[in-house]
């Protein structure tokens, strides 16, 4: 047998029997079954992933969910549900989260105001993904008087105040709708107005951090490969840079999200957000703030949309963390 053999290594020094080496015993893993199992180890990131996927579910069927539960919708009016007074009743059988003040389930209202949060959290997140991705690849992979001009039109976006920019927004667009064209408002009151705001409010963090990335990936050794093969630089970008550009895109984009939610909730609370009847988190814990201190406080349409707010963004605020230790390579799980 020849020295080094792989079907058996003897150590001459020694007593010690004979041990036998198996072929492929270390097996390879890809990136995403390395991603995977990081993730899987992080029970708090498990938890708020399965949690967030239970609420999108239940946000889907809103009308199912509501049906099985035994409550009435959320615009249902019942003034019988009032006391002798005409104030909101506590929670009960009927009304497990109680009614608000015009006789609406708060259960149902809180059911149906998951669907908003979701998609103006995730909507306007992807949108302000896609137009900073796109500003951030061009700025930084050409530079020079591209790079000057696309940067300080995102410092000119970053200098308005969010709240105050959405203020406006939502006043002018709030009625009648904004940016005629075609012969219609390509923003229509409501809930598309709020996911302009926040998509006008959120690229700029990606388009800052996409553009810090591209200019390290620009000087690398497999983009210069690329380019002397003769690859264009719409090749490039594409091929080569975007795919690098993903795991910061997936971690920031999930920590982004909860900002918008909370962002629209105040919308919704300072009164230029989703319009009424529809149902918002953050107009319901506004329309609440009226009799929460009065003689009998009514606590229940406040804290029960506030309790379901704070999850959310916590759910998600603690996914995007576990996300960032599962992408990061340097993670030693």
């Amino acid at each position: 047998m020849s020295v080094g053999s792989p079907e058996l290594l003897l150590d001459a020094d020694s007593n010690v029997d004979a041990v036998a080496l198996v072929p492929g015993e270390i097996a390879a893993r890809s990136p995403a079954q390395l991603f995977w199992r990081r993730l899987r180890a992080d029970r708090v990131a498990m938890v708020s992933g399965i949690f967030l996927i239970v609420l999108i579910i239940i946000a889907i069927a809103a009308p199912l969910v509501v049906k099985l539960l035994g409550v009435p919708g959320p615009n249902v009016q019942n003034p019988n549900t009032l006391d002798a007074f005409g104030s909101p009743t506590g929670p009960s059988g009927a009304h497990p989260f109680g009614v608000d003040q015009i006789g609406r389930d708060v259960l149902s209202r809180t059911i149906y105001g998951a669907r908003v949060s979701l998609e103006v959290g995730i909507s306007g997140t992807a949108i302000a993904t896609v137009i900073g991705t796109v500003i951030g690849l061009v700025a930084g992979f050409f530079g020079r008087w591209i790079d000057t001009i696309l940067m300080r039109l995102v410092d000119v976006f970053l200098a308005f105040p969010v709240i105050v920019l959405g203020l406006g927004i939502g006043d002018a667009c709030g009625v009648r709708g904004c940016l005629h064209a075609f012969g219609t408002e390509l923003i229509q009151p409501g809930l598309a107005t709020v996911i302009f705001i926040i998509a006008l409010s959120s690229f700029t963090y990606i388009a800052r951090i996409v553009r810090g990335q591209v200019l390290s990936l620009r000087e690398k050794e497999f983009v210069e490969a690329a380019r002397s093969l003769g690859a264009s630089n719409r090749r490039i970008l594409f091929k080569e840079i975007l795919p690098n550009l993903l795991a910061p895109l997936i971690v920031y984009s999930s920590l982004l999200i909860p900002t918008n939610i909370l962002l629209e909730a105040a919308l919704s609370f300072l009164g230029v957000g989703v319009r009424p009847p529809t149902a918002s988190w953050g107009q319901m814990i506004s329309d609440a703030g009226q009799d929460i201190l009065g003689s009998t406080p009514a606590w229940w349409y406040m804290v029960f949309p506030g309790v379901a707010l704070l999850l959310t963004v916590l759910a998600f605020n603690l996914l995007g963390d576990g996300l960032l230790d599962a992408l990061n390579p340097r993670s030693d799980r």
